[in-house]
């Protein structure tokens, strides 16, 4: 980052520090916000590199949107749904909560029975909502604690019950966040009266400053961390808006790949954190905005390499499909079968096998029998089959050729 913080001018050229920090605070960049940091007014700095890294975030995902009008809707479908399961287990586990694939791949495909017991069910549920493309309100703080709840709230309360929120909407009483050590890094804002007008404030920004969404997404995500409203859960809750807010940006399935991101940059993520909130930073936030754009930047250059490799494999496949016994009988169904190998989490289901190719349950099962045992890989996940053809059987056909 070329960005130097305030903080790290202050110990390095004190002299110049009182300076730089007027300098960009008046600046024609300065984006000044209804929002203060331990008494100094909050700020950011539009600067032409950021503006430039937007340019190009916008680049990639035209790249993605491009391969994603070139693969089967099917693919996508069961490569998205992976990137949820994958975005919801690792949002957990920045949290030292402990999710496994197979728990959240179980609740999605039980969705539908509406059983509200199981755990995570709030929290996959929430994600599923941009799945399709729903709408979530952001407009007052209440709305954030409505989130909150659907989406945390059913764990803390069983793992936790006494870090539930305690106030009118947020919590009232104070809370800080603590280092491995025990070293408090961040004491969040208080009362809940404040928490609640910096709440607002930042809402308000979000939704009405003229700034470009990318620059209202990294601020309200900081802002959100420095407030702290709530125990426990505010990570989650932070990071499912961020994704939300993300996929109204881009191709929505880059809302399932900021968890992913933050994790492999955990070190950079908490550092920007604790960089912003040092009283000698001065409310300049634009450190986090760096770091922040370099998070969605790399979640969207993983996104596209992920679906790029994925569609020369397919295409590679699909060149080949020729070779697969009794293709002219079965070549649709050796597509989708490929397509669950590359694309899926564990597979595709009998029931969507029968809603794809319009054929009954008799006939959908008679096709899979029909193919050789060694090609075809089989699941079975509570009482459904999940299905999808052995990728390294048919490596082996190919070379034979």
């Amino acid at each position: 980052m070329s960005y130097e913080s305030l903080r790290n001018l202050r110990y390095r050229k004190p002299d110049e520090w009182q300076a730089e920090y007027n300098r960009r605070y008046n600046s024609e960049t300065a984006v000044l916000l209804n929002f203060s940091i331990h008494d100094k007014p909050a700020f950011y700095l539009e600067t032409p590199e950021l503006l430039k890294q937007i340019i190009k975030m916008q680049r990639i995902d035209k790249q993605i949107h491009e391969l994603v009008i070139k693969l089967p809707g099917e693919s996508v479908n069961q490569f998205t749904r992976r990137c949820l399961i994958d975005e919801i287990v690792i949002t957990n586990n920045i949290e030292g909560v402990n999710s496994t694939r197979r728990e959240i791949e179980d609740i999605l495909s039980e969705l539908e029975s509406k059983n509200k017991t199981k755990r995570f069910y709030g929290l996959v549920k929430k994600y599923c909502m941009l799945l399709l493309n729903d709408s979530i309100s952001i407009g007052c703080s209440r709305d954030i604690r409505d989130i909150y709840n659907e989406l945390v709230l059913p764990e803390v309360l069983s793992d936790s019950p006494e870090d539930a929120p305690d106030g009118e909407i947020f919590r009232k009483e104070s809370v800080s966040v603590y280092s491995p050590t025990g070293k408090e890094l961040h004491c969040g804002v208080n009362p809940e009266s404040k928490i609640i007008e910096y709440m607002d404030n930042a809402i308000d920004f979000l939704n009405n400053s003229e700034s470009e969404m990318l620059f209202k997404i990294s601020v309200f995500h900081y802002i959100f961390g420095y407030i702290h409203p709530f125990y426990d859960g505010n990570g989650r809750t932070s990071r499912f808006i961020s994704s939300y807010l993300l996929s109204k940006c881009f191709e929505p399935a880059i809302a399932f790949r900021l968890s992913y991101t933050i994790k492999e940059n955990i070190k950079e993520y908490y550092e920007s954190f604790k960089i912003c909130n040092d009283r000698f930073n001065m409310g300049d936030i634009t450190p986090f905005v760096y770091m922040f754009f370099d998070i969605i930047e790399k979640s969207l250059y993983q996104l596209n390499e992920a679906l790029e490799k994925r569609y020369q494999m397919f295409k590679h496949y699909i060149g080949h499909i020729y070779l697969l016994p009794n293709f002219d009988t079965y070549g649709e169904l050796y597509s989708l079968l490929i397509q669950a190998a590359l694309f899926s989490e564990r597979g595709i289901s009998t029931k969507e096998l029968i809603e794809i190719l319009s054929v009954s349950r008799t006939t959908a099962a008679n096709r899979l029998k029909a193919i050789n045992s060694d090609l075809l890989n089989k699941d079975k996940i509570g009482i459904e089959n999940y299905y999808s053809l052995n990728l390294q059987t048919f490596d082996n056909i190919i070379m034979k050729k």
